[in-house]
């Protein structure tokens, strides 16, 4: 008889680990990572393939997590584009400045 899993300690958070943002237990994958792969169209079983070292549970997980964490995730998706749009202006002005 093999041994049940219990869902919620799929999916972990701790101030040590990502900032504290959720991530998918023993890994340093996060549950944003997946919710991007998920919004771009993927389902669980691509995303999976995609991650490899995820198994399906873990992504289901990680989606469980999203939806009922909605507002959460996406505050820090929308956070993580601010940064990366602020980071690319500065590398373009730093370019220019240096084409001057």
């Amino acid at each position: 008889m093999t041994t049940a899993t219990n869902i919620g300690t799929l999916v972990t958070c701790s101030p040590d680990v990502n900032n504290g943002h959720p991530v998918i237990t023993g890994t340093k994958t996060s549950v944003s990572r997946v919710v991007v792969l998920y919004k771009q169209g993927g389902n669980a079983e691509e995303i999976a393939r995609r991650i490899s070292h995820l198994n399906l549970a873990q992504v289901y997980a990680a989606l469980a997590y999203y939806h009922a964490n909605r507002d959460q995730i996406e505050t820090e998706l929308a956070e993580a584009e601010s940064e990366f749009w602020s980071l690319a202006t500065l590398h373009s002005q730093k370019d220019k400045n240096t084409d001057e």
